[in-house]
């Protein structure tokens, strides 16, 4: 009879844990989903360093190079292009592409 109260014991324990690491893996999930929505879309023919700044991985010299890059080359024509700056290679650049557009800057009205 003990034996019995020791195995629906260890059940119940069981199921409970099994309850905590689900729970535990959808408050993951709710904070994953949370931190995605707040990923900013950086045009990389507009940006600032501070804009470019805010992506994930670049610190102020590899947005200087951003910049330094798109004065002397003209506008980035495809995202792509990015790769060509020092400092990102293609491991770099997939993990900062789906943050990247490429859009001509818009003229002011009257021009």
């Amino acid at each position: 009879m003990m034996r019995m109260g020791r195995i629906a014991a260890l059940m119940l324990c069981g199921v409970l844990c099994a309850a905590h690491v689900a729970g535990a893996s959808q408050d993951k999930a709710a904070s994953t989903a949370s931190a995605g929505a707040a990923k900013t879309i950086v045009n990389l023919n507009t940006a600032t360093v501070d804009q470019i700044e805010t992506l994930p991985g670049i610190g102020r010299k590899t947005a200087e190079r951003i910049i330094e890059y798109r004065t002397k080359n003209g506008a980035f024509k495809r995202i792509e292009d990015l790769m060509n700056v020092k400092g990102i290679g293609e491991k770099s650049f997939l993990k900062l592409k789906p943050q990247l557009v490429v859009k001509a800057a818009e003229k002011p009205a009257g021009d």
